[in-house]
Parts: C-alpha cells; sequence; structure tokens
C-alpha cells in the first residue's frame, strides 16, 4: 500500500487497475486514498462459476427484473450506505461516475415493483472486470445480480473476475485465491483481450442514460436471458428490461 499524494484522475485510475491495484478510503468521511496490492488476490474463475441450487430456483422464479447501468450512481450509494463502516468515500464515488461516463464502469440492478433492492457495480478494461462492490435489500438480490453479471461477462469474452478478497459468501460461487505474481499474469492475458460489456445490445448506446448523467458510452444495458454454456442458459428465462 502507497499514500496518496497527488490528485487521482480517471485516466490514473484506469492505468492504476491495469497494474493490478485498486484504491480504498480509511472511511467514507476520510479524503485520503491509499492503493492496494494484495499478497493474495480473489479471483472467480469464469469458467468454474457455481450457481448454488437454491439460488438456481430463485433465479428460475423470476422475482426481480435484471437491468444494467440504469442507476450506478444509486448502486454506488448504496453499496456504501448499506455498511456501518465503509472505504467508499466522496471522492471514490466520483472518480467511478467519471469511469462511467467514459464506459468502464458498469452495474447489474435488481428491482421488484421498480424499487431496486439490490445490485454490484465495477470496472471493465480490456478483457477484466473488476468487481467492486454489492448490496442486498431483498433476499438473494446481490447474488441473483452476480449470476447475471458473470453470464454477460462470458458472452462478452471476458477472461477475469477480480473479487479483490476472498469471503465466505464468494466460495460459494466458486471464488479462490491467487498470489500476487499469478494475479498479475492472468491481469496481462485479460488486458490483451478485446471483451464487451453490451453482447447482445448494440455496443452500449443508450440514450435515455443513467440517473446520474451517464453520457457517451456509459449507456446500454439488454437481457439477461443467457446463451450455451453460460450460468444462466439452464434456467427459464427470467423478466429483464433495457436501459433504452
Amino acid at each position: 500500500m502507497s499514500d496518496q499524494a497527488f490528485e487521482l484522475t480517471p485516466e490514473m485510475l484506469l492505468r492504476a487497475y491495469a497494474y493490478g491495484l485498486f484504491p480504498m478510503a480509511e472511511a467514507r468521511d476520510d479524503p485520503e486514498l491509499f492503493w492496494v496490492d494484495p499478497d493474495m488476490r480473489g479471483i472467480i474463475p469464469l469458467d468454474r462459476f457455481h450457481v448454488p441450487r437454491r439460488l438456481a430456483r430463485r433465479v428460475r422464479q423470476g422475482i426481480y427484473e435484471i437491468a444494467v447501468d440504469r442507476a450506478v450512481e444509486e448502486v454506488i450509494h448504496a453499496c456504501a450506505e448499506e455498511r456501518d463502516e465503509t472505504w467508499i468515500n466522496r471522492q471514490i464515488i466520483d472518480l467511478y461516475l467519471a469511469l462511467h461516463r467514459l464506459g468502464h464502469v458498469h452495474s447489474v440492478e435488481c428491482r421488484r415493483d421498480g424499487v431496486l433492492v439490490g445490485g454490484l457495480y465495477g470496472v471493465a478494461l480490456g478483457g477484466a472486470f473488476f468487481g467492486e462492490s454489492m448490496f442486498t435489500r431483498a433476499t438473494d438480490a446481490s447474488k441473483i445480480a452476480l449470476v447475471h453479471l458473470v453470464d454477460r461477462l462470458r458472452r462478452g469474452g471476458f477472461r477475469l473476475l477480480d473479487t479483490q478478497f476472498v469471503t465466505a459468501h464468494l466460495e460459494t460461487f466458486g471464488a479462490i485465491e491467487v498470489p500476487r505474481a499469478r494475479y498479475h499474469a492472468l491481469l496481462r492475458e485479460a488486458l490483451a483481450v478485446e471483451a464487451t460489456f453490451y453482447p447482445d445490445d448494440g455496443g452500449g448506446s443508450d440514450d435515455g442514460g443513467d440517473d446520474d448523467g451517464g453520457g457517451d458510452g456509459a449507456g446500454g444495458g439488454g437481457t439477461d436471458e443467457g446463451a450455451p454454456g453460460s450460468p444462466v442458459a439452464s434456467l427459464p428465462r427470467q423478466s429483464s428490461t433495457q436501459t433504452s
């Protein structure tokens, strides 16, 4: 870790991700950031993603409406607000919203009766997706968002899903830890790949935009009904909406 000694820009943040670093704050009210490069890094191998049987039944029930990039700012704020202690401060929120406007930050959202009840967000760079945070306000909402994220990443040609750390929750989906050197090798391979977060959505343009006024490259969206070989493919179709 190293202390931040300069003003961090979105472009600098992307370069940091390419080197295997990510920023955190000590607390939501702490204005400073520091870099993290763990000795052991959490990842979910996309070809070994596991959907627990009970969760698969929940996905089949179609209890949530699934969308992407409709409310990135709301998702980030919810990830911070659902915790007593958080590493997401104001600067992080501003930086990731700027990256969203550049087309690099995306969210997967679960709604019930039009109300946001769970979701996640992360950074896309080349063929790597760096999961940042998730939240849930209803049973299994963040887990179902993760299932749809992995489906979208696999269909879009991504090679790496970085979870930063491994928790017991993520282990149920197949998350593992890899040493820093191995992670950096996987990252280099993934960054050399061209992938898209919008495999079925015509490249991600969205006239409607996000709640935060996304801009070019920040929109997109589409259905998450699954493709052959994807985590959702064997499940009956679940309702989902486009952002446009």
